[in-house]
């Protein structure tokens, strides 16, 4: 009897598990092809009477008029700004606060320029549409979290019809619907270490020198951690993975001179240091967007990676790794086409473009050329056939199969391709060569990055997240966000009220470049990132008043990066505050026995 009532508990639980599954493949049916006619699932709005309050009910025809609003673009912004507006609890999607946020969103029919200022896509969509379409994906991500711990995604791409439906709207899951089960993930795979101190030297006056890549502090950590890095790194949120040892400097770490050995491996890689990453095309030509991007080196693609160098790259996925679980991020700035490989979402022209404007000017020019020609001779066959050769032999005689790497080496596409000249007849198939190099160009050497990431975090679920994501939970926020910051920020000695105090805040908002917040960062905490979110604060910020003898403007602020604290002089002006913080975060970055910045 009691065999026969399990077995009913598990049918239904199944049954339940289906219906759920179900309705949620219907769903990403109807997001994934605007194209095909698909019906909603009524059971769908049948549940939404049960889990939205009776005046946020959803009906199939307020989702159907919103649905014609969007497409994926307008989609994203609308996760974006459920992501980064809706307060979750500890970590979890709490009913109330949801349905609570969904109400103080305004639903006039007309659009509001205004109220979502910076997403561009929202601006000309009516407000009821915009609220209709977070209430839809609010539901529809409560079938998810119904059904995703539930379902294995440890296959790759092409393997899994169920896991691939999923994955192919990952940009419509909210980031706490997956980060839950992630997390999950995480905590099961973490080892204990506590008993096993890791410490490690680093020679910071040869690194600071560098003569050779093997002098920098990325190569020294590189050394003494790979062996060990896949179980070293798997620490939980907030452990220091191992103590930094500065030689000659008597340095005591107590978390300052570990948080300062990361900032310092991250300014490695993103420097030519290392043989890893050059700065990319846009950046070394000051042309496009994304010049501050740091893209993988590249090698003869009819060469095998030097064994060393693979490692290498293994060794900054297993720091990536090391990032997403000690939520120590790292400061490094790769294109979007690195964190789209690393999560096996296709890389597409436009990410390459991204990083190199030109990259596909010639071949762009040369078929709008073929274009016109076979315009002007729509009538006559002959007449585009020798149109076309007379203009491959008197204006592009000295194409030849090759390519122009990303570093201006120039490699054959194909066996032979120095001697094959561009013609009429193979220019398709040289351009279709030419876009798959350009597509493919860093692909072994963001294979091992991504060998090494996976090594230290279970992939399975973290190829839910977006590229965009991926990065946020590897490098923290793209900017300092010192409201944040104010949030978690003690006075010792002093009130949040008082004048300098005040000052302090205006400078730090209003008159520091987000390159001077991120120094400042260093200078009194020695990492150069905030954390992602108030519940990640594991430190609060201490500002302690500063007793000076003398002239009060004459000195300069102290910090002390193991406690976060930093002591403030009270100035007499805030442009005198400003010149005096910004000499001590640009020129005063020594540690000495404590640990305290000079």
């Amino acid at each position: 009897m009691e065999r026969e009532k399990q077995l009913v508990s598990s049918i239904n639980k199944w049954s339940s598990f289906m219906k759920d599954l179900t309705i949620a493949l219907d769903i990403i049916n109807i997001l994934t092809n605007k194209m095909k006619s698909y019906q909603w699932p009524e059971l769908f709005f049948t549940e939404s009477k049960e889990i939205l309050r009776e005046k946020l009910t959803l009906t199939k025809e307020m989702v159907e008029i919103a649905h014609t609003h969007f497409d994926r673009t307008a989609d994203e912004q609308v996760m974006k700004f459920m992501n980064q507006n809706i307060k979750f609890d500890e970590n979890s999607l709490s009913h109330e606060s949801i349905v609570n946020f969904i109400e103080t969103l305004p639903v006039k029919t007309i659009p509001d320029s205004t109220k979502y200022a910076s997403l561009t896509c929202l601006c000309n969509i009516p407000l009821v549409y915009i609220q209709t379409r977070v209430k839809f994906f609010y539901l529809f991500n409560i079938f998810l979290e119904r059904t995703l711990p539930k379902i294995g995604f440890s296959v790759t791409s092409g393997i899994g019809f169920i896991v691939d439906r999923i994955r192919s709207i990952r940009h419509c899951i909210l980031f706490i619907t997956k980060y839950e089960i992630f997390s999950a993930a995480l905590a099961t795979t973490a080892v204990n270490l506590e008993s096993s101190e890791v410490n490690i030297k680093f020679d910071i006056v040869k690194a600071s020198v560098a003569e050779h890549p093997e002098d920098t502090m990325f190569y020294q950590a590189y050394k003494q951690l790979k062996s060990d890095a896949s179980q070293i790194f798997r620490r939980t949120k907030d452990e220091q993975v191992w103590k930094a040892t500065y030689v000659g400097m008597f340095s005591d770490d107590q978390g300052g001179p570990y948080r300062d050995s990361i900032t310092r491996i991250c300014a490695d890689l993103c420097s030519t240091r290392l043989p890893l990453f050059i700065l990319c095309p846009n950046g070394r030509t000051n042309n496009g967007l994304n010049r501050d991007r740091w893209i993988p080196n590249v090698f003869p693609p009819n060469r095998s990676i030097p064994v060393d160098i693979k490692n290498q790259y293994r060794f900054v996925g297993q720091l990536m790794g090391m990032a997403i679980r000690t939520k120590q991020y790292l400061d490094v700035r790769f294109p979007i086409l690195l964190w789209k490989q690393l999560i096996y979402e296709e890389v597409t022209i436009e990410d390459i473009e991204a990083i190199d404007i030109l990259s596909f000017a010639i071949i762009n020019a040369m078929e709008e050329n073929i274009r016109k020609v076979k315009r002007l001779n729509e009538c006559d066959d002959s007449g585009v056939n020798n149109n076309c050769d007379y203009l491959f032999s008197s204006i592009m005689t000295e194409l030849t199969y090759d390519v122009v790497s990303s570093t201006g080496q120039i490699y054959e596409l194909i066996s032979g391709g120095f001697h094959i000249r561009i013609t009429a007849p193979n220019f398709e198939d040289y351009c279709m060569h030419y876009r798959q190099y350009r597509i493919n160009e860093f692909y072994r050497q963001i294979e091992f990055i991504r060998q090494g990431l996976y090594s230290v975090v279970p992939w399975a679920y973290l190829t839910l997240f977006t590229a965009h994501k991926l990065e946020e939970v590897v490098c923290g926020k793209g900017y300092i966000d010192i409201e944040m910051l104010k949030r978690h920020t003690d006075y010792d000695g002093d009130h949040e009220s008082s004048p300098h105090i005040q000052q302090f805040w205006s400078v730090l908002s209003d008159m520091f470049s987000e390159e001077q917040k991120k120094l400042f960062l260093i200078f009194v905490w020695r990492r150069s990132t905030l954390p992602y979110s108030d519940n990640d604060f594991s430190t609060n910020f201490t500002i302690a008043h500063l007793e000076t003898s003398g002239n009060v403007d004459e000195a300069l602020p102290r910090s002390y990066t193991c406690a976060f604290t930093l002591q403030l002089p009270a100035y007499s002006t805030k442009e005198i505050m400003y010149e005096r913080l910004n000499y001590a975060i640009t020129y005063c970055s020594s540690i000495d026995t404590d640990g305290r910045m000079n």
